[in-house]
C-alpha cells in the first residue's frame, strides 16, 4: 500500500459509490441504528403518503396535496444527505480496505519439515508453528519470528515506506508480517497465526467494519440524542391540542417538518461520518487502531509514558562536547578527533565529525593514511599519518595503557574528565597524538530535535509526560530536564512500568505509553493506550491496541491529538446542530401561529414571506447543513493545543454563537430564492 494510496482523499469513484449506498441504507433495517435520521425516514413516510391522501387525518385543504409533497421530497433528501455522509466515510475506508487486498496474495511456501527438507505448499495452508525458509526475491508467506538468518526487507506493502528494514533472530526486530518481501540473504521463520488471523487480515477486518462499531462516547452521545427526540416529540404531540385551543389549524405535514428541525438531525446525520473519519485519520497517518474506543481514548489521554531511548533519544551515542586535558587547545582536540573519524562509520565516528564541523573545524582527510577500526581486543580505533603521526580514541583505560606503553604519560586532569563523563550517564572517548594525551569526547544519548516543544503542546493540553529509563537518577534528571519531560523514573525495570501506570489510572487517570519489546507487552497490555511498534515483537504487537506501521515511537504523540481532534470536532458539531434549533424554532413557530395570534408576528425577526415559505425554508436549510458539514466531518475541526477551558469557550463561541447565525442567514436567503415559486404553487 503505499503512501499515494494510503492518502487518498474523496474522488469521483467514492462520491458515486457512496450515492448508490444512499439508498441502500434507506433501509428501516439500517436507518433504526440512527434513531434520530429514523425519525426523520418516519416522517418522510408519513408525508409521502399525505402527498396522495391529503385528508387521512380529516384535513381538508386545496394546497395540502402540494405542500405535503414538497415536504415529503425535502425529508427524503435530508435522510439521503445523512446516509450519503455515512457512505462517504465508509468509501474512504472501504478504498483503504481494497488497496490492503492487493497485497494480500496466496503465495508459494517453502515449509521445511523436522529433517530439513523443503516441501512447497500454499500460504494458506500453513498453520502456526509452521517453519518456513524465505529467500531473496520471495514474499513471506505468513506472519512470523525469524529464528535464523539475517536479511533486509522490503515492507513497503505495509508501511509505504521504501527503505528495506533488517530483520534478525532474536531481540525486537525478529517479527516479519505475511505479505512482504525478502530482498537480500535468507531467514528462516517460524509462523506465528493461523490462516484468516494474520496482521493483514486484521487491518483489512478494521478497516471494513468500522462503520459497524459504535464507541462508548458516541453510544453515550445517541442516548442523548435520542432523549432530546423523545421530548421534542412529546412537546409536538401538545402542541396540536394547544394549537386547537387556539383557533389555529396545524397540519400534520407542519407538526412533522417541525419536529424534524426542532431534533438534531445535523449531529444525528454526521455522527457516524466523524466517527469513521477519526478512524481513518489514524489510519492514514500510518496506526492501525484495533477499535474505535482506542482512537478516543487517546483524545482522554491524561498520562503519557514513554521510554527514553528511541522515543525522546536517538539511541545511539553522539559526540555531545569536546573536553581538552589542561595544556592542550581545543583545536588540537577536534583536529585530531576529525581525523580518527573520517573512516569511522559509526554513529559515534559520524556524529564526532559532524559536532568538529559545527565548532569550526576545517580539517581535511590527508592522503596516505591507515584507519584501524575498532576492535574488542584493542577497545579503541584510530588513524596512522603518512608522516607516521598515529592518533588513536578509544576507552580510558585502553588509551592510557597505549600511552604509558609509548612512554608517555598521564595528565592529572584526566581522570577527573572521564569521571565526570560518567557521572552524567555519557561514555567518555580519550583521543591521544603518539604519547600526548589531548582530552575527551563526551558521548551522549541524544534528545531528538523538537521534543521540548512537542512536550509543552501536551502540557498545554493538560498532559503529563513521564520518561522510563535504565539510566541513573543523574543520568535520567539530564535527559528529562532536556527533553522537558514533566517526571521520570529511573534504573526502571519493566514490572515499574506496570506499577507506574496501575497508580496513575487508580487516580483516574488514562494512561498511554508505547514500547516494542516482549518486556513491554504486560504494561501495554495494562495502558489505556498502547502503542506497539510494526519492528517489535508479536506479542507487544497483541498486547497493545494500536499498532505503527512505520514503528516510530514518537508517533503517540501525533495520535493523541488526532484522539482530540475526534472529540472536539463531535463536540463542536453537536454544538452546532443544537445551537440551529434556536434560529429554526424563530422561522417555524411564528409562521404556524402569526395569521391566528397577530401579536406573534414580533417574533418573526427575520421577516419571512409565508407561513409555508418560512416553514420549507427551515426544513431545506435542515437538509442542506449536513452536506455542507461533511467536509468538516471528515477532515476534522481544526486542533491546536490549549486547556480543556479556553478550548471550550472558543468552540462555543464558534459553534454555539456561529450554530445560531448561521440559519438566520441561510433561511432568510432561501425563503427569498422559494417566495416566488411557492407563490406560483398558489401556497
Amino acid at each position: 500500500m503505499s503512501k499515494h494510496e494510503k492518502h487518498q482523499g474523496i474522488n469521483s469513484e467514492i462520491i458515486s459509490q457512496a450515492l448508490v449506498s444512499s439508498f441502500y441504507k434507506l433501509d428501516p433495517r439500517h436507518m433504526v441504528k440512527n434513531p434520530v435520521m429514523f425519525v426523520v425516514e418516519i416522517g418522510f413516510l408519513v408525508t409521502l403518503l399525505l402527498s396522495f391522501f391529503p385528508d387521512l387525518f380529516g384535513e381538508s385543504s386545496t394546497d395540502l396535496r402540494i405542500y405535503n409533497s414538497i415536504v415529503a421530497f425535502i425529508l427524503f433528501v435530508t435522510v439521503l444527505f445523512a446516509n450519503f455522509a455515512e457512505a462517504v466515510a465508509e468509501g474512504r475506508g472501504k478504498a483503504q480496505a481494497a488497496s490492503l487486498k492487493k497485497t494480500q496474495k496466496d503465495t508459494e511456501a517453502h515449509l521445511l519439515d523436522a529433517e530439513g527438507n523443503v516441501k512447497i505448499i500454499r500460504s494458506s495452508e500453513l498453520r502456526k508453528d509452521d517453519i518456513v525458509m524465505v529467500k531473496a526475491g520471495e514474499v513471506i508467506p505468513g506472519d512470523g519470528v525469524v529464528i535464523e538468518g539475517v536479511a533486509a526487507v522490503d515492507e513497503s506493502a505495509i508501511t509505504g515506506e521504501s527503505a528495506p528494514v533488517v530483520r534478525e533472530s532474536g531481540g525486537d526486530f525478529c517479527s516479519v508480517t505475511g505479505g512482504t518481501t525478502v530482498v537480500s540473504d535468507w531467514l528462516k521463520i517460524r509462523i506465528t497465526s493461523e490462516p484468516g488471523n494474520s496482521f493483514l487480515d486484521k487491518m483489512i477486518a478494521l478497516v471494513e467494519s468500522a462503520s459497524h462499531k459504535k464507541t462508548p462516547n458516541e453510544i453515550a452521545l445517541n442516548t442523548l440524542l435520542v432523549s432530546l427526540t423523545i421530548i421534542f416529540l412529546i412537546v409536538i404531540v401538545t402542541l396540536y391540542p394547544m394549537a386547537q385551543y387556539s383557533g389555529v389549524t396545524l397540519s400534520t405535514s407542519t407538526l412533522i417538518a417541525l419536529m424534524v428541525c426542532l431534533i438534531p438531525t445535523t449531529i444525528g446525520g454526521l455522527l457516524s461520518a466523524i466517527g469513521i473519519a477519526g478512524m481513518d485519520r489514524v489510519t492514514q497517518f500510518n496506526v492501525i487502531a484495533m477499535s474505535g474506543k482506542a482512537v478516543e481514548a487517546c483524545g482522554d489521554v491524561d498520562t503519557m509514558i514513554l521510554d527514553k531511548t528511541g522515543t525522546i533519544t536517538f539511541g545511539n551515542r553522539l559526540a555531545a562536547e569536546f573536553l581538552p586535558v589542561q595544556g592542550v587547545l581545543p583545536k588540537q582536540l577536534m583536529r585530531c578527533a576529525s581525523l580518527t573519524s573520517f573512516s569511522d562509520a559509526t554513529p559515534e565516528g559520524k556524529s564526532t565529525l559532524d559536532l568538529a564541523r559545527r565548532l569550526g573545524d576545517t580539517t581535511v582527510e590527508p592522503t596516505g593514511t591507515t584507519f584501524y577500526e575498532f576492535t574488542a581486543q584493542t577497545r579503541m580505533s584510530g588513524v596512522d599519518l603518512s608522516d607516521g603521526t598515529a592518533i588513536r580514541k578509544g576507552a580510558a583505560d585502553a588509551i592510557e595503557q597505549y600511552v604509558l606503553t609509548l612512554g608517555g604519560r598521564v595528565p592529572a586532569d584526566l581522570r577527573e574528565l572521564v569521571e565526570r563523563v560518567s557521572l552524567l550517564g555519557g561514555t567518555p572517548l580519550v583521543v591521544c597524538e603518539n604519547e600526548q594525551i589531548l582530552g575527551v569526547i563526551y558521548l551522549k544519548d541524544t534528545v531528538k530535535p523538537g521534543m521540548k516543544e512537542r512536550f509543552e503542546r501536551l502540557r498545554a493540553i493538560g498532559i503529563k509526560t513521564i520518561m522510563c529509563t535504565g539510566d541513573n537518577q543523574l543520568t535520567a534528571a539530564t535527559i528529562a530536564e532536556e527533553a522537558g519531560v514533566d517526571g521520570f523514573v529511573a534504573e526502571c525495570k519493566p514490572e515499574d512500568k506496570i506499577s507506574l501506570i496501575k497508580k496513575e489510572q487508580a487516580e483516574g487517570k488514562i494512561v498511554a505509553m508505547t514500547g516494542d519489546g516482549t518486556n513491554d507487552a504486560p504494561a501495554l497490555a495494562q495502558a489505556n493506550v498502547g502503542l506497539a511498534m510494526n519492528s517489535g515483537t508479536t506479542a507487544a504487537k497483541e498486547a497493545a491496541n494500536m499498532v505503527d506501521l512505520d514503528s516510530d515511537p514518537t508517533k503517540i504523540l501525533e495520535v493523541v491529538e488526532i484522539g482530540k481532534q475526534l472529540l472536539i470536532t463531535r463536540g463542536s458539531l453537536t454544538t452546532f446542530s443544537i445551537a440551529n434549533d434556536i434560529a429554526k424554532y424563530f422561522a417555524i413557530i411564528p409562521a404556524m401561529f402569526m395569521v391566528a395570534i397577530p401579536q406573534l408576528s414580533i417574533l418573526n425577526i427575520m421577516d419571512l414571506s409565508t407561513p409555508y415559505s418560512a416553514i420549507l425554508s427551515a426544513l431545506i436549510f435542515n437538509g442542506l447543513i449536513i452536506p455542507g458539514l461533511i467536509p468538516l466531518a471528515m477532515k476534522g475541526v481544526e486542533y491546536k493545543p490549549m486547556s480543556s477551558g479556553k478550548m471550550l469557550a472558543k468552540n462555543m463561541l464558534i459553534y454555539g454563537v456561529g450554530g445560531v447565525i448561521t440559519p438566520f442567514i441561510g433561511i432568510k436567503l432561501i425563503d427569498i430564492v422559494i417566495s416566488p415559486l411557492l407563490g406560483t404553487l398558489g401556497l
